[in-house]
């Protein structure tokens, strides 16, 4: 298993919002995979056609998408000092009109996988050789919206599209047979949240005709 390489000293500068702290450190490790080995994305590409899209659903906890976007050189690290603050660009939610590297502004959970659905056929339709990711808490899959976008990405075989849910076991009902068991007709993948090269395997895996979803599990919230 691979720690984080993120400094921890980044996420220790965002303060303010210490209630959403779990849900923050529960994606860090896979936001980190994400921008260090598998996106095709960098400070330098954020308005490139051809860019990898990354989707943050879970946007309520955002402290480290934000320390991994500054580690990465998106945007200067003074700016963790000032999150929240009334002249900051890092709100409590992303905003993509204020942060570099941001693609969507998040609010109500359940609606990110739709926008990654319509992402992906959006750059098919341009004919673009991009990929879409849209990380998930699992709870958030209690929302029906979510349920559309999974039969609809299946119908539509968009194998471009990769969903990314942290079960941390928060959801309010549970689901038998498991978190991947939600994604009917996709391909999926379990591991260890924690467990770097098991991400990125997960992550870089694709099937030519099918959405493929990575389940990666972390400590109980709590």
């Amino acid at each position: 298993m691979t720690t984080t390489a993120v400094d921890p000293a980044l996420l220790t500068r965002l303060t303010g919002d210490e209630k959403h702290a779990p849900s923050a450190y529960s994606t860090l490790d896979v936001l980190w995979v994400l921008y260090d080995r598998v996106l095709r994305v960098s400070p330098g590409t954020v308005d490139e056609p051809d860019r990898d899209r990354f989707l943050l659903s879970k946007g309520h906890g955002p402290a480290a998408y934000y320390a991994v976007l500054a580690a990465k050189g998106f945007f200067p690290l003074d700016w963790l000092d000032d999150f929240g603050g009334p002249d900051s660009r890092l709100g409590y939610h992303p905003d993509r009109l204020l942060i570099p590297g941001v693609e969507i502004g998040t609010g109500s959970l359940g609606h990110g996988l739709g926008i990654g659905v319509g992402t992906a056929l959006g750059l098919r339709a341009q004919g673009l050789d991009a990929r879409t990711f849209v990380l998930l808490g699992d709870a958030e899959l209690d929302e029906g919206a979510n349920h559309e976008a999974i039969a609809y990405a299946v119908a539509a075989r968009l194998d471009k599209l990769t969903a990314i849910v942290v079960d941390n076991r928060s959801a309010t009902h549970g689901w038998p047979g498991g978190i991947a068991s939600r994604f009917p007709g996709w391909t999926a993948s379990t591991v260890d949240g924690r467990d770097h090269p098991a991400i990125e395997q997960a992550l870089r895996e694709q099937d030519r005709d099918r959405p493929h979803v990575v389940v990666a599990t972390v400590a109980t919230k709590g």
